[in-house]
This record gives structure tokens, C-alpha cells and sequence, in this order.
């Protein structure tokens, strides 16, 4: 999508629509009297009719008859709080609204209304952009429309250029992890994920990838990875991205980003029902999400050293899978019970969280749909937040609720890592008692991330919509969830 900043009076901006934002209960901004002004009252018209609105995410259309170069005007509305998440669902339905009427060009009028011309562009480029996405690109009758130039305009517009740029670029990517994500299993393979990591790689001059296959992940001694990849017959694959600018802001940091990518999850021997197992294809939502991410951080040129690892497989029945009762060994030496081969994300994580640090990261944040009782606590809306550093958890709930990305710092106790005790190794990978599961799961994974700054998020119910969410992701199907926040916490450490 192409991004303009204009100055210049709404009045003259050529679009096929021309928006701005009206709260409920309804109460024209400057720029919608300005508005109704050169349209002879048409907007007040529709208010007194009760026809415009400003309930969230409604859209009411004027056409403007030549009265402005605009073809129509949409007021969009924001509901009662006008947050920045309700702009994003106001600029989302205008988009779709003018899609569904040939629309291309959008002009969006930035005004006083509570939130910084800043914040307002990120959030409208945010609706825009993520909106109208498509899930169905398999389909063999096109019927994709997006929107392809947005125009910022208004007094003051010109200060929010960059940042109106900037998250063009990252909802750009985070489209991108939404194609991943929404892929079918046959189409996202560990390799495939390899190669678009490769292909990203090779945009940007400082960044390097490689991809370790079967017989290197077990020869390095990743005995949690390989024995959850064996049953399959698509071979796994470790993928490292190395993002390091010329200059970085802080030399010795290095944001260490880690991605649970499993292209399929049937469950393993411990089969998961036969009822939406189609949706297991996204279990590779949290590796998607990293390597977009790690796209978004080097085209916007951040100067922060990012080392992204995602290990990749599918975790499927077979003659060769692990079995419940097996005792396997990480990369860390640690021994581990498998008492549930449904557990297996914490597993492949165990071994990609050591190595991102035996690699140099500092600061490690791992993503992954990890539990489903983190959708039972949270539902779609927020990821659980978990970390064994305050200022580290501050610092992504910062970044969280800055994106749009929302989540919510949960406990970390060590009480409970008595639910993982196994009388036959040093841990095992799940607990017989349903109690606090995605807690226990971070305890888990904190076994193995060394000494530092770790947090771990699980992106169970906020990386996969089962319905619409009635906001700006307007359909059932993948979010793209973490891409903006990573790309968020990166531009912090610039």
C-alpha cells in the first residue's frame, strides 16, 4: 500500500473516499463540520435522520457530488472510549466498505480527538492495511480487494510521515505472517518456512540465515527437537536469521527472538480429537511471527541486533514417533519425561531457547500457541505474558500495548515446579492435574533459557481468530499477532 502525508485542505484531496472518525454519541470533530460545510449539510442531514452514527465500527456514506474531489466522504465510527484500537476497527470498515465499492484510494483526515496525530496514523495505516486482508487466496475466483494508496491529511499531517511509513512497513509484514500462518500444512512445511526465511534474508545486506536439517539438530545434541520432528516424514528444520546493523544503539545487547513452529500438530501418538484439527496448521503461528517480524526490524533499518531462532517441525503419529514414557535429552543436558506427546511446543522450544542463548542473545522473548487453557483464561484478545525479569516484562507489555498487540503479565511462581517433577529424570513435559496448564508450560520452558532476561508469550488464542473478533480483523483466520509488537520492542532498543 502506498502512503501519502499531505498538508494540503481535505476539501482538495483526490480519493474515492475521503474519511474521518465520529464518536458516539455523536459529535462532528472540526474537520467533519469543515466537511459537512462543503457538502451543504449532507452530514448534519444523515445525523438528524439517524442514519450516521458513531457506534464502533460503522460506516455511513455521503456521496459528495462533485461538491469536493473526494468521490464520497465516510464517517467512521470510533464508539464511546475513541482508544486507538477503535480507530483501527474504523478505519478497518471504511476500508472494507470502499472495497466493496471499487474502491483503491482512501484519504483519512487526522483531527483533535483525544489521541496524538501520531498514535492516530499508526492506528488508521493499522485498519487500513490489516482490514481488508483475505485469507482465501486458494481460491481459484479471485475476489481479493485491498486498498492500494492511503492519504493522511490535515493540519499538522506532515509530522506523522515517518511514523505513518514506518507501520505501513510492519502491517505490510504482518500480512505476510498471516499468509504463513493461514497456509495449508501441505503448502507450510519446515521447508517452506526455511525458504522464506532465506528469501527474507536475502533483501537486507546485514542479515544472514542458515537452516540446520535432521542429522545436524541431532548431531548438535537437540534431543527435545528431533525426537518431536522423528515421526514425520517432512524433515525438520532449525532456522536462524542474524540481523546485525552497522551500528547498533547498545553493542551489547542482542534481542534473541524464538518461535515455536510446528507446520502441523496432530498431537502425536496422544492424537488430538478429530474436531477443528484442520486449524493445527497454524501451530506454527509464533516461528511466522518472528520471522516477519525480523523482515519488518531490518526493512525499517533499526539499530538493534536481533538473532531470531525457529525450530520447525510437524509432530505426527508413525511407527518412528516419540512415545509417551520416553526420556529424552535437551540441548542443555537436562533429561526429560514425555508424558504427553501433545506437549511437544515446550519440547522443540527447550532446545531452540539454549541455543538462541548459547548464540549470544541477551534479551530472549519466545512466542508460541502453546496451551489451550491460555484461550480459556484470556480468549482472543490478550496473550499471557510470562517472564523471570520485571523490567524485561514491563518493557514488552510496553511494547504490547503501544502495537496493538495486547498482553497480560502472568505469575511465574516457583511453587509451581512441582507440577513438572518426574521420579524417572530431571522433569517431565506435562501434569496429569488441570491446573494453571500455560503456567506450568513457562515453567517448563524457563528450565531452559540460561541466565538473563527471559520472557515467553503465549500467542494460543490472539495468532488464530476461530471467529470474527468484530474489530478490525474482520474475518475468522490468522492476525499476524507479535509481528508489530516485536517490531515495537526493537525500535525501543534503537
Amino acid at each position: 500500500m502506498e502512503i501519502d502525508v499531505v498538508e494540503a485542505s481535505p476539501a482538495e484531496v483526490a480519493a474515492d473516499v475521503l474519511a474521518f472518525a465520529v464518536p458516539e454519541p455523536v459529535e462532528l470533530p472540526a474537520a467533519g463540520q469543515e466537511l459537512d460545510r462543503l457538502v451543504d449539510g449532507g452530514i448534519q442531514h444523515l445525523i438528524e435522520d439517524g442514519e450516521l452514527k458513531g457506534d464502533r465500527g460503522r460506516v455511513t456514506l455521503l456521496h459528495t457530488r462533485n461538491t469536493l474531489k473526494a468521490h464520497q466522504v465516510a464517517a467512521g465510527g470510533v464508539g464511546a472510549d475513541g482508544d486507538s484500537d477503535s480507530l483501527r476497527t474504523a478505519a478497518a470498515a471504511v476500508a472494507r466498505r470502499a472495497g466493496e465499492v471499487g474502491g483503491k484510494t482512501i484519504a483519512w483526515v487526522l483531527s483533535e480527538n483525544g489521541l496524538p496525530a501520531v498514535e492516530q496514523a499508526r492506528a488508521v495505516v493499522d485498519g487500513v492495511a490489516l482490514g481488508p486482508y483475505d485469507a482465501g487466496i486458494w481460491k481459484t475466483k479471485d475476489e481479493h480487494a485491498s486498498i492500494e494508496r492511503l492519504v493522511l491529511c490535515g493540519p499538522g499531517a506532515a509530522q506523522v510521515a515517518e511514523e505513518a511509513q514506518r507501520a505501513n512497513v510492519v502491517a505490510a509484514w504482518t500480512n505476510r505472517c498471516r499468509d504463513l500462518v493461514n497456509a495449508p500444512p501441505n503448502v507450510c512445511t519446515p521447508t517452506t518456512l526455511a525458504e522464506f526465511a532465506e528469501d527474507t534474508a536475502s533483501r537486507f545486506e546485514h542479515m544472514t540465515f542458515s537452516a540446520l536439517g535432521p542429522d545436524e539438530i541431532r548431531e548438535a545434541g537437540m534431543g527435545a527437537l528431533t525426537a518431536v520432528s522423528q515421526g514425520s516424514e517432512n524433515p525438520a528444520r532449525l532456522i536462524t536469521l542474524s540481523y546485525e546493523p552497522p551500528s547498533p544503539t547498545r553493542g551489547d545487547v542482542v534481542l534473541g527472538l524464538v518461535g515455536k513452529a510446528i507446520t502441523f500438530d496432530s498431537g502425536g501418538l496422544s492424537l488430538k480429537p478429530a474436531s477443528r484439527m484442520e486449524e493445527m496448521k497454524t501451530d506454527m503461528g509464533g516461528g511466522g511471527a518472528v520471522l516477519a517480524a525480523t523482515g519488518a526490524i531490518a526493512e525499517l533499518g533499526l539499530p538493534v541486533k536481533v538473532l531470531a531462532v525457529v525450530p520447525s517441525c510437524e509432530n505426527m503419529p508413525g511407527g518412528r514417533s516419540y512415545r509417551p514414557g520416553d526420556i529424552i535429552t535437551a540441548l542443555n543436558g537436562k533429561t526429560i519425561e514425555v508424558t504427553n506427546t501433545d506437549a511437544e511446543g515446550r519440547l522443540i522450544l527447550a532446545d531452540a531457547l539454549t541455543h538462541a542463548r548459547r548464540s549470544g542473545a541477551t534479551h530472549i522473548l519466545d512466542l508460541a500457541t502453546l496451551t489451550g487453557a491460555i484461550v480459556v483464561a484470556m480468549g482472543d484478545y490478550y496473550a499471557g505474558l510470562f517472564s523471570n525479569d520485571e523490567g524485561w516484562a514491563k518493557e514488552i507489555q510496553a511494547a504490547a500495548e503501544e502495537s496493538g498487540d495486547h498482553a497480560w503479565l502472568m505469575p511465574l511462581h516457583e511453587t509451581y515446579r512441582r507440577y513438572i517433577e518426574s521420579p524417572y529424570a530431571d522433569m517431565k513435559n506435562s501434569s496429569e492435574y488441570r491446573q494453571g496448564s500455560p503456567i506450568l508450560a513457562a515453567r517448563f520452558l524457563q528450565e531452559f533459557v540460561g541466565e538473563g532476561p527471559w520472557a515467553h508469550l503465549d500467542i494460543a488464542g490472539t495468532a488464530y481468530l476461530e471467529r470474527t473478533r468484530e474489530d478490525y480483523y474482520g474475518a475468522p483466520g490468522a492476525t499476524g499477532y507479535g509481528v508489530r509488537l516485536l517490531a515495537e520492542l526493537a525500535r525501543r532498543f534503537s
